[in-house]
């Protein structure tokens, strides 16, 4: 998801929701710790330089029962970070804790935030030796040939 669409879903909002993809929910009296933008230069197994922006919100899983984030207070942290440190539209990547810090993507079911879990993938497939997966068919797809059961030729 990207900040624009989210900071376009905030003004809809009462209150500000998240729960993971498996339906559990984050505690209501989480903190936004940070929201910065993360700019990561790698080079892939199979030698090409990447570059990848992202934008980083970090959630926290406060003891603090007594205060609620809400979308007014959220819109305005992401227009700060904006104009203090130039944080500019990309894709919002969440980070939470269980029983490690976890990275998420986002998506919205109309009401929360859901931190959708992430996967790693091989980007040089084509150069780093990584056999493709082999097409399972059925026998039976193969149609009728001479070694067939009752075809009388074996």
């Amino acid at each position: 998801m990207k900040l624009s669409e989210i900071k376009e879903i905030l003004t809809t909002l009462d209150n500000v929701e998240f729960k993971l993809e498996n339906g559990t929910t984050v505690p209501e009296h989480f903190h936004v710790t940070e929201i910065g933008q993360i700019n990561k230069k790698f080079i892939d197994c199979g030698g090409v330089i990447r570059e990848e922006k992202i934008i980083n919100f970090q959630l926290w899983n406060a003891n603090d029962f007594d205060h609620r984030l809400k979308p007014s207070k959220l819109l305005n942290i992401i227009m700060l970070s904006e104009d203090k440190l130039g944080i500019e539209e990309g894709e919002v990547e969440v980070e939470y804790q269980e029983g490690t810090i976890g990275k998420y993507d986002l998506d919205f079911d109309g009401s929360k935030f859901i931190l959708k879990n992430k996967f790693t993938a091989c980007l040089a497939e084509d150069s780093c030796g990584i056999p493709q997966e082999k097409q399972k068919i059925k026998l039976s797809t193969l149609g009728s040939g001479c070694c067939t059961p009752n075809s009388g030729c074996c």
